[in-house]
């Protein structure tokens, strides 16, 4: 009876609470609690407090009076997840349903027509075109100020509000962002820069957002005369070493490979640069067969030979925070099951994992998020996801190569290779 009258009471004191409820506060808990059971392991393996996160975002969800709003909350909600794939994902209810562009991130964006990277505590000038070319940038100046804050400043708060929004699995995901497709802004916008140049001269300039590229695109500057497939760019260096920039992993990446390495098999040497790579999906195997020719083998890993011809030389691995997905497991193979030496400016991205779809009890939406990471064996155990790929080498741009236009990456992958690392890449060059 006790027992009776104790659950008469329970329901009587939080059912009218529970009637009060808008469909967006039950979606709202309803997401919180389901992120809670399902993605517990990456929860606790980035540390992250879960319960304060719903103390926090709890009184915005009573806010909510429309569905555009809703769906910016659901977005704060999976920025704290720490989670560079998750997604708030519209159904049939809300396809027509447009972010705000009173939002941050809303309206209209454009590039300004340059790219920055650091180099010790220092914020560099990495690629220009368009805007930033016309004003007189060039690359390898470092950057001051921004609208007359210090750049580390306006950095550091250009990824604070970023954050509230946008889910960046580590702070090198952030970081990365910031330098190139976060430098983004409605067209007209106005930014006042003061610079020096390499030789130390001041100069301020001012530039004006027109129409220019958001993303990243891979090395801050690629060597002439290659060659394209859809998805690599491909050659011989000056040098005589072998040179493939793969830009994304798609489904036929194998095959596309077997182009690029019939024009560098004779190579002593081979550079792959995954810098920017966007993911996709690919044969690992397939793929890493490329690179293993008969009577060879990996010290980890379950890789047969594989493709037409196979490219049995050194290999120096190039990546950077803009790789991402299946970027990172395929550039990550050559550094952790043993076959290549790998350099990067910084680890890759961190955001390999496995997915699931929550869905909501309103119906409105549906949140895509990971549960688990990405090769486990990678990281001593840890995994991909929160980490990345961790290079063997971390190398940073050198303004005076950028000013020279030269790409330090490469220049140094070159070196390696003249001189190849071979007591810590296990793979043994026939």
């Amino acid at each position: 009876m006790r027992r009776v009258l104790a659950l008469m009471f329970v329901l009587l004191t939080t059912l009218p609470t529970l009637l009060a409820q808008s469909v967006y506060e039950k979606d709202f808990q309803h997401a919180h609690d389901e992120i809670a059971k399902q993605c517990a392991t990456l929860i606790a393996s980035k540390k992250i407090d879960w319960k304060a996160v719903h103390k926090e975002l709890a009184p915005a969800a009573k806010a909510v009076k429309s569905d555009e709003q809703h769906l910016v909350l659901l977005a704060r909600l999976l920025a704290r997840l720490r989670d560079g794939h998750c997604a708030v994902q519209p159904t049939e209810k809300t396809r027509d349903v447009k972010w705000p562009a009173d939002a941050p991130g809303g309206g209209e964006l454009t590039g300004c027509g340059m790219f920055w990277c650091r180099s010790g505590k220092k914020i560099y000038v990495k690629s220009v075109w368009n805007a930033a070319k016309d004003v007189g940038l060039e690359p390898g100046m470092e950057v001051v100020s921004v609208d007359g804050v210090p750049v580390t400043k306006w950095l550091d708060a250009r990824i604070a509000l970023a954050r509230d929004t946008l889910s960046f699995s580590t702070d090198q995901h952030a970081f990365f962002y910031a330098c190139h497709a976060g430098l983004a802004a409605p067209p007209g916008t106005r930014l006042e820069l003061e610079l020096k140049e390499v030789d130390g001269k001041k100069k301020k300039r001012t530039i004006t957002y027109s129409k220019a590229a958001l993303g990243a695109w891979g090395p801050a500057v690629f060597p002439p005369d290659l060659k394209n497939t859809k998805d690599l760019t491909y050659g011989l260096l000056a040098s005589g070493y072998g040179y493939i920039h793969l830009r994304r992993s798609p489904e036929n990446l194998p095959e596309q490979l077997d182009e690029a390495l019939a024009a560098v098999l004779d190579a002593p040497g081979l550079i792959l640069d995954y810098r920017a790579n966007s993911g996709g999906g690919f044969d690992h195997e397939a793929f890493m067969g490329r690179f293993l020719p008969p009577g060879t083998h990996l010290p980890a890993g379950n890789y047969k030979t594989a493709g037409p011809k196979q490219y049995g030389g050194p290999i120096v691995v190039i990546v950077d925070a803009g790789v991402v997905s299946a970027g990172e497991t395929g550039a990550g193979q050559f550094k952790e099951d043993g076959r290549a030496y790998m350099i990067g400016e910084s680890p890759t991205a961190g955001m390999s994992s496995q997915k699931t779809t929550i869905a909501l009890p309103s119906g409105l939406f549906e949140l895509y998020v990971s549960t688990h990471s990405n090769k486990a064996r990678f990281n001593d155990g840890r995994g991909i996801e929160g980490i990345g790929v961790l290079p063997h080498q971390l190398v940073e741009y050198d303004p005076k190569d950028l000013a020279a236009g030269r790409d330090t990456l490469i220049v140094r992958a070159e070196a390696l290779l003249a001189k190849f690392p071979a007591g810590e890449v296990p793979f043994k060059v026939k």
